[in-house]
């Protein structure tokens, strides 16, 4: 299967996504007004902020948890320049948490919808105290995501309207 088809899997549990907007600054283009290559490290670092917030385990949670997580491996595939001024959606998609984090990310423009950039990102928990890179994602990552797709669970079943039992009772 390739990167593509697996974005495009169905999964009974819901992954956390995560999507920022903002317009390319005149300090990330060049003279000829197309955003830097290098920039967009920085466009998807905010993406993946936003999605680990919502986790509850953003970087001072895994500091305190007692992991770094450095970025080992980092992919960008360029289909068309974010230019000075554009408005752009910058999304960041979980893919893999149990050994390593590794998240899809799209940014788009935001007017059209065209994607502009597609990539990923794999990051592992290294322990703070010792240095020593672990082979699975430690339980605090774990127990949050579980708590995240606990509370997704609820939100989606309140939002879906009452089937005619539950609405008429039991005689």
């Amino acid at each position: 299967m390739n990167e593509k088809q697996a974005m495009n899997q169905p999964t009974d549990t819901p992954l956390p996504t995560a999507t920022v907007e903002m317009e390319v600054p005149f300090h990330d283009v060049d003279m000829m007004e197309v955003a830097w290559h290098g920039h967009y490290v920085r466009y998807l670092e905010i993406a993946r902020c936003k999605l680990l917030d919502m986790l509850d385990y953003n970087y001072p949670q895994m500091r305190d948890s007692g992991y770094a997580w450095p970025v080992i491996d980092l992919r960008l595939r360029y289909a068309s320049p974010a230019r000075f001024g554009q408005r752009i959606a910058v999304t960041a998609r979980l893919r893999e948490w149990e050994n390593r984090l590794k998240l899809d990310y799209v940014i788009r423009d935001v007017e059209s919808g065209k994607r502009l950039t597609r990539g990923y990102s794999v990051q592992v928990a290294v322990g703070l105290e010792d240095g020593e890179m672990l082979l699975a994602s430690p339980a605090a990552l774990s127990e949050r995501l579980a708590a995240w797709q606990a509370e997704q669970a609820l939100t989606h079943t309140s939002d879906s309207p009452a089937s005619p039992s539950e609405t008429r009772g039991t005689p």
